[in-house]
């Protein structure tokens, strides 16, 4: 019997195969937290023929062949494993592979979700026994669930999503978290930033930070865990770089492979030594709105914020029509 993983990350599907879970493990890699999401032509292109044509052939056995595609391996593996991250995105990924797969029982009988509680990138394959989550067969309940979620998240408007928290979420175990870690990032009611933004002012206030002290990451001071490395870089430029900067001292940007690839200039960006200006100030006291001074467009699921259609999240759990 051939076991097919798929997984939400790269570092995590070296840590399952180095510890023998599955005969073939898939990272997905998709962002759906940052940008336009796909169209539905193009999420079945991402898993429909050719779409594992990048991946390595030895890895793929004796099922590689040309314009092999994802859904063509779950069709011809006999077990399906999903092995998910908590956070954010991978809960998307999770919905969105879920709702793609709902229409083809042949494969949905296959499949069994271990949901982790840890990312598990962060894991030792040796012991991966010891933490291992238990598997649970994909039932109606689950594929619901999927599909009441992903289409929530790809509504013209957060309120489909909002609308979740009222719902029985509990057959898929991170999401309800993830709803709420979602909402927590669209703009607040006082200050048009979201909540990775505020703990990013948060950290630069308290002195002495560089750009990277105020990033997200394993064991650092921001525990938002929404958006990834080139997501927060690009909300750093935004505080630091719009008509009235939020923060000052930032020596280089953007942030792009460009800059990362001269050494000289990721170097400057390292050194920098953050401040508020007094607009930041403002804003970390919850005493004046970013979106006034600066331009605001970016995609959140199926919405784009922009300042004419700033939807906010009070967290008091209400949400605020622009």
């Amino acid at each position: 019997m051939t076991r097919l993983v798929l997984t939400s990350r790269d570092s995590g599907a070296g840590c399952l195969l180095r510890a023998g879970v599955g005969d073939i493990v898939i990272p997905f890699g998709f962002r759906f937290v940052w940008g336009e999401l796909p169209s539905d032509a193009k999420l079945e292109a991402m898993i429909g023929p050719g779409s594992l044509d990048h991946f390595p052939q030895h890895r793929l056995g004796k099922f590689h062949a040309k314009e092999v595609g994802l859904l063509d391996l779950c069709e011809r593996c006999e077990a399906v494993e999903l092995w998910f991250d908590p956070e954010p995105n991978a809960q998307l990924m999770l919905v969105q592979i879920l709702d793609c797969l709902n229409s083809r029982k042949n494969i949905v009988s296959k499949l069994s979700l271990y949901q982790a509680d840890v990312d598990i990138a962060q894991q030792r394959p040796e012991t991966i026994s010891e933490w291992k989550p238990p598997g649970i067969k994909i039932q109606i309940e689950h594929t619901e669930a999927a599909n009441m979620a992903w289409q929530a998240y790809r509504q013209p408007t957060p309120r489909h999503w909002a609308d979740l928290l009222d719902k029985d979420l509990s057959a898929l175990p991170q999401l309800r978290q993830t709803v709420m870690e979602l909402l927590e990032e669209l703009p607040m009611p006082a200050t048009g930033l979201g909540a990775t933004e505020m703990r990013m002012l948060e950290l630069v206030a308290a002195g002495d930070a560089t750009p990277f002290d105020v990033f997200p990451g394993h064991q650092k001071r921001n525990t938002r865990r929404v958006f990834g490395y080139w997501e927060v870089g690009a909300l750093l430029d935004g505080l630091a770089r719009g008509p009235a900067p939020a923060v000052a001292g930032l020596e280089e940007g953007p942030f792009t492979d460009e800059m990362h690839d001269a050494a000289a200039r990721l170097a400057r960006y390292r050194q920098s030594k953050l401040s508020l200006t007094p607009l930041g100030e403002a804003v970390s006291a919850q005493a004046e709105d970013f979106s006034r001074y600066n331009p605001i467009n970016r995609w959140w699921g199926g919405t784009e914020l922009t300042n004419d259609n700033l939807w906010r999240w009070d967290p008091h759990r209400a949400l605020i029509a622009p």
